[in-house]
């Protein structure tokens, strides 16, 4: 056998070294991947959302998680403290012994026991009316949905220089003249607090129709079988239908226009500001929560810990009443 004839049959013999195995792919996409999904489908939607995404992050939940850094420091003129102004806890404890903020909780307490149940009847009421129409429902949908788009700032204004003004010109000083009564100062007159009464029907007029449109969404999902069997049982239309039929199956919908109005009352500030401050300040009666906390913050001593540590207060009583009634109206629990 020739030597070449050797070498080809040796390479033949011999055992071929298996090839290196390639590393596994990595089964998981990149983040960007998932973000753009298959095929980028998800392109679009980001190109025309992300702006938004960005500036809800930027102007919202930045200055949210900042107000809560800041309510750990003594910052007074500064919105960067440094830190040798922690207080820890400090401004919280300060808050909740602070008389001035407990009483401004005690406004909201009366200002929502005003406002939720006149606002949850007048809402209901214009519901099960505008509901009966049978014809220009859209009209008048539409005429009492209209007061929602119109600002806080200006219906309080008009509020206060046309209807409620307190010199001859007022609309309600002119009726009352009418009938021979004295001219009141609405805004200025603590007893009786007739301010109260200005500060409710502004509210009532700009939020009374979007609460109607809820409950006739709530109404137009009863099933019409429901009035049909009671027509045969005998129950009259009327009282006894709405009391046994109607009210009954509005329950979610009247739960949901509840915890809203509730949230809302919490959040008070446009027209208890516009109403009742002039260009000697705010008088030292009826003050809810937030316009205490924008006088702490943004007032004479500008202290924005103590301002930021009232905001979480309140944004914790906020969350812990939501829970409250949820769990109380049963919210999101099955229907049997």
């Amino acid at each position: 056998m020739t030597e070449g004839t050797e070498g080809v049959a040796a390479a033949v013999v011999a055992p071929q070294r298996p090839a290196a195995a390639a590393p596994p792919a990595d089964p998981r996409p990149s983040f960007a991947a998932r973000l753009l999904g298959p095929q980028r489908r998800n392109l679009w939607f980001w190109v025309f959302v992300g702006p938004f995404v960005l500036g809800l992050g930027l102007f919202t939940y930045v200055p949210l998680v900042w107000s809560v850094y800041l309510s750990f420091f003594d910052a007074h003129n500064t919105v960067s403290p440094s830190g040798a102004d922690f207080v820890g806890l400090g401004n919280y404890t300060a808050m909740l012994h602070d008389a001035s903020f407990l009483g401004s909780l005690g406004t909201f307490a009366l200002f929502t026991a005003f406002i939720v149940p006149a606002t949850y009847a007048l809402s209901l009421s214009l519901a099960l009316m505008v509901g009966r129409l049978r014809r220009a429902q859209a009209f008048f949908r539409s005429v009492f949905f209209l007061p929602t788009a119109c600002s806080y700032v200006v219906a309080a204004v008009i509020w206060k220089l046309s209807i409620f003004n307190g010199v001859r010109f007022g609309l309600a000083n002119t009726v009352l003249g009418w009938f021979g009564a004295d001219q009141t100062a609405w805004l200025s007159t603590t007893d009786p607090p007739w301010y109260w009464l200005v500060i409710v029907t502004v509210r009532l007029w700009l939020q009374a129709g979007f609460y109607m449109i809820l409950f006739l969404a709530g109404l137009q999902r009863i099933p019409p079988q429901l009035y049909e069997a009671a027509a045969v049982d005998g129950a009259r239309p009327g009282w006894q239908t709405f009391r046994h039929i109607t009210f009954p199956q509005l329950r979610a919908t009247s739960v949901a226009v509840v915890l809203l109005l509730v949230i809302n009352a919490f959040q008070a500030f446009d027209e208890f500001y516009n109403l009742l401050s002039d260009a000697r300040g705010y008088p030292p009666y009826a003050r809810p929560p937030l316009v205490y906390l924008y006088y702490t913050a943004l007032g004479r001593d500008q202290n924005l810990g103590l301002g930021s540590a009232g905001a979480v207060i309140l944004a914790l009583l906020i969350a812990v009443a939501t829970v409250v009634q949820a769990r109380w109206f049963g919210l999101g629990r099955k229907e049997e």
